[in-house]
């Protein structure tokens, strides 16, 4: 039991495939998301604070991920009846501004425990019977590109799951690499020219207008309405 809690999925691994039973009906993974970026996460338990406070904020969210093409799917130990009547009431609540929302992404009831061990999301350390705040952010080849792991006692921050979204999708798109503190519009990490001729002709050049801070550090401008355009649904 202990070897099964402590399951630990690595980036480039191919994410585990698991048939559950969600808020949304029955699905498939990863067949019901073919050709979409998914944002697999959990929570410890309905009808908690840090939970709640994240959920509505998924909730409210949605739309913004789903424009780029990614699908929310989410996960605690809970049943289907607890997560119903969680969602029902939290669409009665106002939360810094967000009400009225409606919750259309699969929440799975993972009674089993299956789903947590297959993907490491049970930390002894924490819980042995609840998930930590698990983030899996999983390519469209069903790849896993970077997971975050979260204490239960600290909410995530959903300014970083939607920059590292972006962020992955624009390395993919671009073939370029991001420095740290990235955000969309800034400049971006490319190749290192392999001769002075090749700098020089990267700064004439305005789609490129490549600087070297040394011959091992170069960046050039990438434009917010750039990566906007290119990442549209």
């Amino acid at each position: 039991m202990e070897k099964e809690l402590n399951t630990m999925l690595r980036i480039g691994d191919e994410a585990p495939a698991f048939k559950a039973i969600t808020t949304e009906g029955e699905i498939s993974f990863p067949e019901d998301f073919e050709g979409k970026w998914v944002i697999f996460f959990s929570h410890p338990s309905d009808f908690t604070s840090v939970c709640t406070s994240e959920l509505l904020t998924f909730g409210h969210s949605a739309c913004e991920f789903e424009a780029l093409n990614c699908q929310l799917i989410g996960l605690s130990i809970d049943s289907i009846p607890s997560h119903m009547a969680w969602l029902h009431t939290m669409e009665k609540m106002n939360y810094k501004g967000m009400n009225n929302i409606e919750f259309h992404f699969p929440l799975i009831a993972d009674l089993s425990m299956n789903i947590a061990q297959a993907y490491g999301m049970l930390h002894p350390g924490e819980s042995t019977t609840q998930a930590v705040r698990t983030v899996y952010f999983i390519d469209p080849h069903n790849i896993i590109r970077a997971i975050i792991y979260y204490p239960m006692a600290l909410g995530r921050n959903f300014d970083e799951l939607k920059r590292v979204l972006i962020g992955l999708q624009t390395i993919d798109k671009f073939e370029v690499a991001l420095p740290a503190d990235w955000h969309p519009g800034d400049d971006v990490i490319v190749p290192a020219p392999k001769s002075m001729e090749e700098i020089d002709k990267k700064k004439k050049d305005p789609e490129e207008a490549t600087t070297c801070y040394d011959w091992f550090l170069c960046t050039k401008p990438l434009p917010q309405e750039k990566i906007v355009k290119a990442l549209k649904k």
